[in-house]
């Protein structure tokens, strides 16, 4: 089983919306990028269901002096599922904040199409660097 052009460019298409609404601050179309009982976990959080992932992304201090990120896509790999209605993913990332160069890290992606549109069913963000000069709340290295 393959993933066809169009499932590879909706999935690439829904990466980057996920994104965009985090850079910014628009965390209600982050949460849209997952199915209705999608999954988030990234250091130190987790959020299941949209509402949740709001809560998740949303509770906790933000650093005042942080007032830019960017989050920046590089090597990606996109592979069928179990049907033709999933697939897993691998996407590397480093992020850019008003600081520079301030942590990067893998999305482990599984996704899921629902009426015809790709989400993502469950997404841990995985830190694998950070800087010591990081302007995000200190987060777990693996």
């Amino acid at each position: 089983m393959n993933l066809g052009p169009e499932d590879i460019e909706a999935i690439r298409a829904l990466i980057t919306r996920y994104n965009i609404a985090a850079d910014r601050g628009r965390i209600a179309e982050l949460a849209a990028c997952f199915a209705r009982d999608g999954q988030l976990d990234f250091p130190g959080r987790s959020g299941k269901g949209r509402d949740g992932i709001v809560e998740a992304l949303t509770s906790g201090e933000r650093n005042p002096a942080l007032t830019l990120t960017r989050h920046h896509l590089t090597t990606m790999e996109l592979l069928p599922g179990a049907d033709t209605d999933h697939a897993v993913g691998r996407v590397y990332f480093f992020v850019i904040t008003n600081a520079g160069l301030d942590h990067s890290g893998v999305y482990v992606d599984q996704y899921i199409r629902i009426a015809g549109q790709w989400l993502i069913a469950h997404r841990e963000a995985r830190i694998d660097w950070q800087a010591e000069a990081s302007l995000n709340r200190p987060m777990v290295t693996r």
